[in-house]
């Protein structure tokens, strides 16, 4: 397995008075197999043109603005300054905006994971907020910017580790209204107590603890298998590879003052909150 990565920045989890100051690692990473590009006269890489699809004709930079669709070849141009304007900045802060049950989150919402690692004077309350989403059967939902784009999170315990999982936004998940699905429940399809029965026997007998090691990329291994071969018979070429461009500088974590106070003063201002709304008189109506 694969260790994680270096840190992407370091930020804090937010909620309430309290904040944990920790460090972005990513949890996944791609693994297929990844084929360039290249020139077979010069072994030299192929990068990609900028080709106008109505002439054919390459495009220098310059010559490119950015449009938005919003009828059949009717666009709506937008500069590099008005888009840049609505950018979401980086607060580098994950601000929990509320908790839900675990299990109701449905799988297509998860997108990307990301690890946290507490920083600092983070280690205790990082360690509460881990016990206490456990003992609760909770996770927290959040909002957070990742390379100048907006996500909503789900802030998710995992074994000694708080997991940030990326989540799709709403309008991006497609319904099934389309699809021509059975109906719901066993009746609606006249399963009998015998066919389900048997079914639930085979998904028993074919149940085990799930280990993620016994499933590989059949078609990775197989490919990076023929590599060595040509590698072992010394059936390679040189590439010069262009060189990568520098990650950007991590900005400061939060600090952590008294616990029990932040949790204390998070408490009763949601209680005065919750009192002035209650206590609040109902304006009379004009005569």
């Amino acid at each position: 397995m694969a260790t994680a990565s270096r840190s992407l920045w370091k930020g804090a989890i937010s909620f309430g008075l309290v904040h944990i100051p920790v460090s972005l690692h990513s949890a996944s990473m791609e693994s297929g197999v990844d084929f360039d590009w290249l020139d077979k006269r010069s072994m030299d890489p192929v990068g990609y043109k900028r080709i106008n699809k109505r002439t054919g004709r390459e495009i220098t930079k310059d010559n490119i603005v950015k449009g938005i669709e919003y009828e059949n070849d009717k666009y709506v141009l937008l500069s590099d300054e008005e888009i840049e304007a609505v950018y979401p900045r980086s607060t580098q802060a994950i601000e929990i905006e509320a908790f839900v049950s675990m299990d109701e989150i449905p799988f297509v919402y998860l997108d990307r994971p990301y690890y946290l690692a507490p920083v600092g004077r983070g280690q205790k309350v990082y360690a509460l907020l881990r016990e206490a989403l456990l003992k609760s059967g909770r996770i927290g939902l959040a909002r957070v910017v990742i390379h100048t784009k907006q996500h909503l999170a789900a802030l998710v315990p995992a074994g000694p580790a708080l997991v940030l999982n990326l989540l799709r936004w709403s309008d991006e998940i497609r319904t099934w209204d389309d699809l021509s699905l059975p109906k719901e429940g066993a009746k609606a399809n006249n399963i009998s107590e015998r066919e389900l029965q048997m079914a639930g026997q085979l998904i028993d007998d074919m149940t085990v603890a799930f280990d993620p090691s016994q499933f590989a990329d059949r078609f990775k291994e197989q490919v990076m298998a023929l590599v060595e071969r040509k590698v072992e018979a010394g059936e390679t070429e040189t590439v010069l590879e262009p060189e990568e461009e520098p990650l950007p500088t991590a900005g400061k974590g939060a600090d952590v003052v008294d616990l029990t106070a932040l949790l204390q003063q998070s408490l009763k201002g949601r209680a005065e909150s919750k009192n002035h709304h209650k206590a609040a008189p109902k304006k009379k109506r004009a005569a």
